[in-house]
């Protein structure tokens, strides 16, 4: 299974979310081609209501503590009430671009 889709389903079947979007950022990185290695998720779910950031997220990290062991190297994790994601007009903030992992030449 690709680790796309197992994310998509971990999720789904775990908070029920009203909206759920996984990108796979890796081509944005110095990683080989078909890379799943940097995902961004937009997770909405009623779960998160009276939670902080941190507890949203640390319930996203036990969902994908799998994959975050293993094949995953960078997770954003963008979590919303219905409410909040109605404030925002339904959007997350745009990843930055990527500052890291190309080779650098060492100077003599």
């Amino acid at each position: 299974m690709k680790i796309q889709t197992a994310i998509e389903e971990k999720i789904s079947t775990s908070l029920t979310p009203t909206h759920l979007e996984v990108l796979n950022e890796s081509s944005n990185h110095n990683v080989p081609p078909g890379s799943e290695s940097h995902f961004k998720v937009t997770v909405v779910s009623d779960e998160f209501d009276g939670k902080m950031l941190i507890a949203r997220h640390r319930i996203i990290n036990k969902i994908l503590a799998e994959e975050l062991a293993g094949a995953i190297h960078a997770l954003s994790i963008h979590s919303f009430t219905p409410a909040e994601w109605s404030e925002k007009n339904e959007q997350s903030r745009q990843s930055p671009p990527c500052l890291g992992g190309a080779k650098r030449e060492q100077s003599s």
